[in-house]
């Protein structure tokens, strides 16, 4: 029998709230501190987040990554209808790797705990972490269908009243490659939407709430109230963008109309490539996921994410175009497209709303994955072994309209570059370089950020194959408002020989790759930048002074002053 709620104020309603978001960013931490997967550790790809009893996300942790959250947000709504109201039992746990109604790849396990309180279902927590391995072909943009990505997990539980299914346990350890890391991971992702659990009960039993109803319709309310009045201060309008990127081995071309209208924005995708037949497909909760993301940061950044402030940004795509990727179509590197959806948002919101995007950046993640083994083309030493490394690394973010692009960062994505030690940890790979890219970044009056340099090999012993997940080699980032492209990727072997910038490729005993990722594009012309701040861009070797000369006019006297400068330590 549920007890009437005793009334609070909009004070009290307003700590309650910043209490739930203090709570799921305990929840996601805790996961950070208990995964097995350095990309969880180390990058912080997860999400975690709290719901109401109707499924709708009433708060997010401000760890993890905004395709993670938002599709989240609606994959509740998902395990609510497969599992039934009526078969939740306190102490449960369901899970799914389902790309559609999860996050939009096999490589994602989602799990999703329901909350009681004396005995009534009150809502819900949710948490997802990228996992290193799922079976299958491995982590790339190889596969023909999804059936080849791995290993299945329909929405299903994972404990029942606390019971683990052992049996789904048997299943998962014998159709990976990293069986203990994965399973270790799974009850990393139970046991933080545990600690999510607890607080929350605290939470309830200190304001003397029956349940979540009174704070969830403030929180919606209001957010809801608050998106509208920013999206209505907008002058209606529509407009197109475009962006062309490398796609797997033809050009993908990604087309938005985009709509401000009253009380919503639309973003229509139609014009958009179709399928292909490799794995960078994207399930459209993903698109849904990253163009929402870029409206919000440019239209509300300041009011938190949640069902009701997502709701006015409707998100629509032809079937079976590249962004509305259906089943059963290969989609394990449904980021390298769907991180590339804000740009194109903003290359039409840039007509509408001049002077408040970024120019173009590097977009996707620059991840690379390595299955390292003993070499067989010749005896290999007694301790050498066989491993999976994942690692996370960015280019550059594109220059903002009155700021330099940042450097080595990771947008949309806001997963963080994962450190050379931690790499190296966990395999025997060898990371030989890892610095920034001078002159990547694109000339403006503000500059793109830098992308990197990174060579990798393994250690005596060992070869491997690597699968690449990297973009913009033949597509560079495009400057705004007369600034100049970014750095394009390239990718080579330590002889030179060019390799595609997708795909597995097989790396022999003692050779090395070379990887030189992407800058972001400078935004206003480069004449007007202040040649201070190239000068200082010079000094801490950001550029050259063959490119300070070539794209700022630099003289050669301030270019001599500058370098003298920069060895006396004084950087301006």
């Amino acid at each position: 029998m549920n007890r009437p709620e005793t009334g609070h104020s909009k004070v009290a309603y307003q700590v309650m709230w910043n209490r739930l978001i203090s709570v799921v960013e305990e929840q996601a931490q805790a996961l950070v501190r208990t995964a097995f997967s350095t990309s969880v550790r180390e990058a912080g790809d997860l999400s975690a987040g709290v719901y109401n009893a109707a499924g709708d996300m009433l708060a997010q942790a401000v760890t993890g990554t905004p395709g993670h959250v938002n599709a989240m947000a609606d994959a509740v709504g998902h395990f609510i209808r497969r599992i039934g109201r009526d078969n939740m039992r306190e102490s449960d746990v369901y899970l799914t790797n389902d790309p559609w109604e999860g996050t939009g790849h096999k490589h994602d396990i989602t799990v999703v705990t329901p909350s009681f309180y004396a005995g009534q279902l009150i809502g819900f927590f949710a948490c997802t972490a990228h996992v290193t391995d799922i079976g299958g072909r491995g982590f790339g943009a190889d596969a023909n269908d999804v059936h080849e990505e791995g290993l299945y997990i329909p929405i299903m539980k994972f404990a029942n009243r606390g019971e683990v299914d052992q049996t789904l346990i048997a299943l998962i350890r014998g159709n990976v490659r990293e069986p203990d890391q994965l399973v270790g991971d799974i009850y990393a992702l139970a046991n933080c939407n545990d600690i999510g659990h607890r607080r929350l009960i605290d939470m309830v039993q200190e304001f003397d709430l029956p349940d979540l109803t009174g704070i969830s319709d403030f929180i919606l309310t209001n957010s809801r109230k608050a998106t509208l009045e920013r999206i209505n201060a907008l002058a209606p309008g529509t407009a197109s963008g475009h962006l062309r990127i490398d796609g797997y081995d033809k050009p993908i071309d990604l087309h938005v109309t985009l709509t401000i209208e009253k009380d919503r924005i639309v973003s229509d995708w139609g014009g958009t490539s179709g399928l292909d037949k490799k794995g960078i497909n994207v399930p459209l909760v993903y698109t849904k996921a990253y163009a929402c993301y870029a409206l919000k940061c440019a239209i509300a950044p300041e009011i938190p994410n949640n069902a009701a402030s997502l709701a006015p940004f409707e998100i629509s795509a032809p079937e079976n175009s590249i962004v509305n990727a259906k089943f059963p179509a290969p989609v394990a590197l449904r980021h390298v497209i769907g991180h590339m959806v804000p740009d194109t948002v903003y290359n039409a919101l840039d007509k509408l709303l001049p002077g408040v995007v970024p120019a173009e950046g590097a977009g996707c993640l620059c991840n690379f994955q390595l299955s390292l083994r003993p070499r067989m083309d010749a005896p290999a030493p007694p301790d050498a072994t066989r491993a999976e490394v994942l690692t996370f690394n960015s280019g550059g973010s594109g220059a903002r309209p009155a700021l330099d692009g940042m450097s080595a960062t990771a947008f949309p994505s806001g997963v963080m570059t994962m450190p050379v030690e931690a790499t190296e940890q966990v395999g025997p790979v060898i990371i030989w370089r890892k610095e920034l890219r001078p002159d990547s970044g694109g000339a403006g009056q503000y500059r793109g950020g830098l992308g990197q340099y990174m060579d990798v090999g393994a250690r005596e012993g060992h070869e491997f194959d690597i699968s690449l997940m990297l973009d913009r080699v033949d597509h560079p980032a495009l400057g705004r408002r007369d600034g100049l492209a970014g750095g394009a990727t390239t990718i080579q072997r330590n002889d030179g020989t060019p390799i595609p910038g997708k795909g597995k490729h097989f790396i022999s005993h003692g050779e090395v790759v070379q990887m030189a990722f992407p800058g972001g594009a400078g935004y206003g012309n480069p004449q007007a930048r202040d040649a201070d701040m190239v000068k200082r861009d010079l000094a801490l070797g950001y550029i050259t002074p063959e490119h300070a000369a070539q794209h700022y006019n630099l003289s050669a006297d301030d270019i001599a002053e500058a370098l003298a400068r920069a060895k006396l330590g004084d950087t301006l």
